[in-house]
């Protein structure tokens, strides 16, 4: 007989393979994302550094760092709604961190992995093709996490540092998630259970957190993009990304939990990272910070704590007022409506500014 744990893990990830087998459905009647083209620039285990092209009279290098717990792809739905696409066309060379699911014993990857070593083996694959170029680190919500201790690490590799809704203080400013991070069981039970946590306990836990945000308000947006075909299509390509589950290492999943959200420790500057220790204070490049004053998933605090306590000179604070048609507010930056049309010529325009003032 199976003992419990198993059964539970069995439960999980046959749910997993449902949600694919949903998102493949969907890919078959037209819902599937239209990717940009792209090179492979490095393949190690944990990452697939994407290299989507840029003409030789670039204004920079953008590196996206998504986030680790759905695919990539939510920066390149579709052409008329890809951060990718906005950047090639702001004459930038563009290069994206798939993360990958390591093999084997490869398999328990951690903060460090993510956050230092392979982003450093990207940002390195990058300059044996681009010597020269300011390189600037894009990044949304946990990826923002990465991207940042990266910059303080590396303050040299990086001309500019952007955070979308990226949650990088906790306590007070945890939001929704206040409740499940106090009172949810300790991280270590949940790894003793899962080596890789499925992406349907993420779901999960995404759901009890905010059932508003992660249900009701999806179905709201459903209704509300009826009237057009455009909107429409995009909330269904949101939906059929939001099937598409990818486990997080349970390493990273403990110390994201334990130490990021449950003792603070980036914002209180106790967090350890390849035995240096990490503050806002290090983080002293051009810095970017985009909040939602809406959300409570990502409580505007928990972006703008930490964008003042950061010890760069040049900083911008650029409020997202939503869009109808993401189906999921908390990915509408990356590829809503308004989006597009406001909040990335801004950004790219900014970064196009500090790429000037470098030279």
């Amino acid at each position: 007989m199976q003992t419990p744990p198993n059964g539970i893990r069995w439960w999980f990830e046959s749910l997993d393979k449902m949600r694919r087998r949903r998102g493949n459905a969907m890919d078959q009647i037209g819902y599937g994302p239209s990717e940009t083209p792209y090179q492979t620039a490095l393949n190690v285990p944990g990452v697939r550094l994407r290299y989507y092209g840029g003409t030789h009279a670039s204004r920079g290098i953008a590196l996206i760092v998504p986030a680790p717990i759905k695919r990539h792809y939510i920066w390149d739905l579709a052409p008329d709604c890809s951060v990718v696409q906005r950047a090639l066309q702001a004459d930038m060379h563009v290069y994206l961190a798939e993360w990958t699911d390591p093999p084997g014993e490869q398999g328990q990857l951690g903060l460090a992995d993510y956050a230092y070593r392979l982003l450093d083996q990207c940002v390195r694959a990058v300059r044996t093709t681009h010597l020269s170029g300011q390189l600037f680190l894009l990044s949304h919500s946990l990826g923002g996490v990465f991207a940042a201790i990266y910059s303080a690490m590396r303050p040299e590799q990086v001309a500019a540092l952007v955070l979308v809704e990226s949650p990088l203080h906790f306590g007070d400013a945890s939001g929704s998630f206040a409740p499940l991070v106090t009172f949810g069981p300790s991280a270590d039970k949940i790894v003793r259970i899962f080596d890789k946590v499925p992406g349907s306990v993420l779901n999960m836990a995404s759901v009890i957190a905010s059932p508003a945000t992660f249900n009701v308000e999806r179905y709201g947006d459903f209704v509300a993009s009826l009237g057009s075909s455009k909107l429409l299509r995009t909330h269904m390509l949101v939906e059929r990304w939001m099937l598409d589950e990818a486990p997080m290492q349970g390493r990273l999943f403990e110390q994201v939990v334990e130490d990021i959200y449950r003792r603070d420790s980036l914002m209180k500057g106790l967090l350890t990272i390849a035995g240096r220790t990490v503050s806002p204070e290090a983080v002293t490049v051009p810095l970017l910070s985009v909040y939602d004053p809406h959300s409570v998933v990502i409580p505007p605090d928990s972006v703008i704590a930490f964008h003042e306590a950061a010890g760069s000179r040049q900083k911008r604070l650029l409020s997202y007022e939503g869009d109808t048609g993401v189906a999921l507010a908390h990915v509408g930056a990356l590829m809503g409506e308004n989006a597009h049309r406001h909040l990335w010529p801004e950004i790219l325009r900014w970064l196009g500014e500090i790429g000037a003032q470098r030279h």
